[in-house]
């Protein structure tokens, strides 16, 4: 009989966890969500021997003063033999402040209002469980569907060399560093497209623009530098368990050089194993 599994959704109310856990559910998971901590080991004696052999469990402060003996509970389920994975969804204050607007929900920490006080506690509350997290994802600048993809390739398994899945991120430094991001390279000091006139209209998906930024000198310098640093490093986090690693690459506005190299490391990487390359803060379809 396969080993039982657990898979932890926890994070930022609002983050996205109802979404996650139904993306579990259509996974074959059983899942159970606000469960309190204290009764997980019950849970766990009830499935050993039982089918179905993957559990999502949903934790967050709804849980009140349970939550603070989360840590130590799931720690005991990793000494037992539970395979255990603990995903974190996080999210910026602003954003969250957002989605509580407009779905005119209350936050569980804030009945009467003070949503920002509300959030800033909630962070505190998580922080222990945040910081054993095994994925990290940030849902700020992601759709329901990214949400879901991000979560199936995570629970995909893939046997053999190349298991580790990694994305290439662009993103642009004035919307903020990506939370989940493992690398971060900045690529501000690279001449930038946007002070050209017929390019600063375009993205680093356009072939003029890439041109343009991979063409300099320090540009393939960097991309040499950056190709040969992580073909070293890829595999060194595959063999420590990682199963999921985001290199974020960044410019100013997160348009023209850093998709370009984005684009241009993603190819490079991907002979060593499963490389997705995406564009946080521009979309798919501007530019095409």
């Amino acid at each position: 009989m396969t080993a039982l599994r657990f898979v932890v959704v926890t994070g930022m109310s609002g983050a996205g966890r109802s979404t996650a856990l139904r993306a579990l559910e259509d996974q074959s998971f059983f899942c159970v969500d606000n469960i309190p901590p204290p009764l997980i080991p019950g849970l766990t004696e009830l499935l050993r021997d039982t089918e179905p052999r993957r559990v999502g469990l949903g934790l967050d402060v709804r849980t009140g003063s349970f939550l603070e003996g989360a840590h130590e509970i799931l720690g005991k389920l990793s000494e037992q033999g539970v395979e255990l994975s603990v995903v974190f969804l996080d999210c910026q204050d602003d954003e969250l402040v957002r989605r509580f607007s407009e779905t005119r929900r209350g936050h569980p920490l804030a009945p009467g209002g003070e949503l920002l006080d509300a959030i800033q506690r909630e962070r505190e509350r998580l922080a222990p469980l945040r910081s054993r997290a095994d994925l990290l994802i940030d849902t700020t600048h992601l759709t329901v569907h990214d949400l879901r993809r991000r979560l199936v390739e995570y629970l995909t398994p893939v046997e053999g060399p190349g298991r580790m899945a990694t994305r290439v991120m662009s993103f642009g430094f004035k919307y903020g560093v990506p939370v989940d991001a493992d690398l971060v390279f900045d690529l501000r000091h690279l001449p930038n497209p946007h002070f050209v006139p017929d390019l600063r209209p375009l993205t680093g998906r356009d072939p003029a623009v890439a041109k343009f930024v991979l063409d300099a000198p320090e540009a393939q310098e960097l991309l040499t530098d950056m190709t040969t640093l992580l073909t070293k490093l890829l595999p060194r986090y595959e063999r420590e368990g990682k199963s999921y690693l985001t290199i974020a690459v960044g410019c100013t506005g997160g348009r023209h050089r850093s998709i370009a190299m984005a684009v241009a490391l993603g190819a490079a990487l991907a002979p060593h194993g499963r490389v997705r390359v995406v564009h946080r803060d521009t979309p798919e379809d501007e530019g095409e």
